[in-house]
């Protein structure tokens, strides 16, 4: 089957929507979209076109892309690979996997882009949980290479490999986490990071700017490179085991988030969502930072795709 022959459905249309759809749309295929908001019905090809440009991909695209309004409106005979992206409300997510199954042709896997929900929760109860699994991108997804293919104990392991292969084939590079752990490989990681540095701000040990220059100018810098275990294959594991017996019993170990992240969410500091986070933001300024991040991830595609990585 060609690529122009292969068809997926995404379920919503919001941010991480579009990039899966511009994903999708760039290597070929043809791609249904569902989403029960008008706006976002209204204003997905536009937002499509914009992903594709900073992909590279032409915007005659497009002409693949379907809009819809409601599940049984889409090509389901068509449909090799449904991959749902509403919001994270268990419920909603359940009630919608349950639909999916029953209009979904037996073949076509079914999978969530769920960043906390575990697929063996999302699919609890239903027939065919053996054709489901995670299937979390990273934002924005269209140019952040990684995708995790996340099994359940119920998930065939033999379409989650297919799921994997079809990732590859779109220019990502999969990953598969065979175990249905709460945050997956990527977000374990980050949230642990995520933990040390908030509570750091918190304690007054640096501030929020000072945090992000040491991740990105030193360590950060390096993961660009190798990844965190083959950095120490460089430096030596004797030394990072020294290190840990030092730093591990002081890193911070609580449960819940630190009251600095909690006291700017309470007061409506959400970062570009409200204009105001750790940093103030205007439009102006919001622009030429999505501007620049945007740059700064294409620049390590192309240190990737030189490497062979993806």
């Amino acid at each position: 089957m060609s690529q122009s022959e292969r068809h997926a459905l995404v379920l919503g249309g919001g941010t991480m929507g579009v990039g899966i759809v511009a994903m999708f749309l760039g290597g070929g295929w043809k791609v249904d979209v569902v989403s029960r908001s008008q706006s976002t019905r209204d204003g997905l090809p536009s937002a499509a076109a914009k992903a594709l440009a900073s992909m590279g991909t032409p915007a005659a695209a497009l002409s693949s892309l379907g809009v819809f309004a409601a599940l049984p409106e889409a090509s389901w005979d068509k449909i090799e690979l449904a991959v749902e992206t509403v919001s994270e409300d268990l419920a909603l997510k359940q009630r919608l996997f349950a639909e999916m199954e029953r209009l979904a042709p037996s073949g076509c896997a079914l999978a969530s882009n769920s960043s906390s929900f575990p697929i063996s929760q999302i699919g609890q109860g239903l027939k065919s949980q053996h054709r489901m699994m995670g299937l979390h991108f990273f934002m924005p997804a269209h140019l952040i290479p990684l995708v995790e293919v996340v099994r359940s104990p119920a998930t065939d392991p033999a379409l989650a490999e297919k799921v994997g292969a079809i990732m590859k084939s779109l220019g990502k590079r999969p990953v598969q986490v065979r175990k249905d752990v709460i945050g997956f490989l990527g977000n374990r990681i980050q949230g642990a990071l995520m933990r040390e540095a908030l509570w750091l701000i918190e304690q007054g040990v640096a501030s929020a700017e000072d945090i992000d220059a040491t991740v990105r100018l030193s360590f950060g810098f390096r993961y660009a490179a190798a990844g965190p275990i083959v950095q120490k294959e460089h430096s030596g594991w004797d030394t990072t085991c020294a290190v840990a017996k030092i730093i591990y019993p002081d890193l911070c170990n609580e449960p819940g988030p630190p009251p600095v992240l909690q006291r700017n969410v309470d007061a409506g500091r959400l970062g570009f969502k409200t204009g105001r986070g750790f940093f103030e933001w205007t439009d102006e300024s919001m622009a030429k930072e999505r501007a620049r991040y945007e740059r700064a991830l294409n620049k390590c595609l192309e240190i990737f795709r030189d490497e062979g990585i993806v």
